[in-house]
């Protein structure tokens, strides 16, 4: 299958414009200078984002003193004495760029789409913080959320995790870490979007996409190098699930993956890792999409058919 026409289109844009301006690509940059790129980036997918009827700015304690800024997103208000579900939801961009502004438009997608909140959390990125910050950071949010949910309308009972690139990746650790700690109401569901996996090997699809396809082979070693305190970190199940054993109580997974992404093999690699100890996993692999296509809404109709098949999901997990 060929790279969806609508995205090829927009790729030539982008290559156009850095060979007219020189613009140099992310990972030689600062980290600094990658997040404004990124943030800037963003924009043009934000055009048209949904309306809501709350988005709640909120500060989530860390263990080390820190607060974590949080968005609340609600479609539509509670009624009162009704208790709502929540996605806990953690943005992608490598560790090292992305925040609440570049996926603002995309938690407002997914908040639109059913009878759920969304409380995204910004973990702290790297170089600043290092492995396994972010981690620690996903599991203090989660534990504030469970202990503040009531107090914001929000059911703990019925709550599900989620994310895309690094941010599935902390997903699905966080997951593990409550299977194998026998959290009291673990996640109902997993939500993983085009999820890094392992960072210790290459695959076919990091070859065959390497370059011209968005995420870029060399972009993505670099956001491992300004995260990872050694190279033994890659190793690590927190920073590459796929080499971490899979508890038998985890939550089941949705998995959706773009056909021309660099990370394509690593997360069908999960999906088999995942199904092999038994857990249920439902995969979406679409077809000539690449790396972060969910935020594409604006050029391409699979956007929102993903988030559709998201929210989907999600109902049913908290029915």
């Amino acid at each position: 299958m060929s790279l969806n026409p609508e995205i090829a289109a927009y790729l030539e844009l982008v290559e156009a414009g850095r060979s007219t301006t020189q613009r140099i690509p992310m990972h030689g940059l600062t980290p600094e200078e990658a997040r404004r790129q990124f943030d800037a980036s963003a924009q043009m997918f934000a055009v048209g984002a949904e309306e809501m009827a709350s988005v709640e700015t909120l500060w989530v304690n860390a263990r080390d003193g820190a607060q974590l800024e949080a968005r609340l997103y609600r479609a539509q208000l509670p009624k009162a004495g009704r208790l709502t579900p929540a996605l806990l939801y953690f943005h992608g961009g490598g560790y090292v760029v992305g925040s609440l502004d570049s996926h603002d438009a995309l938690c407002r997608g997914l908040a639109a789409q059913g009878d759920y909140a969304i409380l995204a959390v910004a973990y702290r990125r790297a170089p600043e913080q290092r492995f396994p910050t972010a981690c620690n950071d996903a599991l203090d949010a989660w534990n504030w959320l469970t202990d503040n949910a009531v107090g914001k309308g929000l059911d703990a009972t019925r709550l599900a995790v989620g994310g895309d690139s690094v941010g599935a990746s902390l997903a699905t650790v966080l997951t593990r870490d409550l299977a194998l700690s026998g959290a009291i109401n673990p996640p109902r569901l997993q939500v993983l979007i085009y999820p890094v996996t392992d960072a210790t090997r290459s695959t076919p699809s990091l070859v065959r996409y390497a370059e011209g396809y968005l995420l870029e082979a060399a972009t993505l070693k670099w956001f491992y190098q300004q995260y990872a305190n050694h190279d033994s970190d890659r190793h690590d199940p927190r920073f590459s699930p796929l080499l971490g054993s899979v508890p038998t109580n985890l939550a089941p997974a949705l998995v959706l993956l773009g056909e021309c992404d660099p990370l394509h093999d690593e997360g069908l690699a999960y999906v088999a890792h995942l199904q092999e100890a038994g857990i249920k996993v439902e995969l979406h692999d679409w077809e000539g999409m690449t790396h972060d296509f969910l935020r594409m809404g604006m050029i391409i109709d699979e956007a929102e058919d993903a988030q559709s098949i998201i929210a989907a999901a999600l109902a049913k997990a908290f029915a």
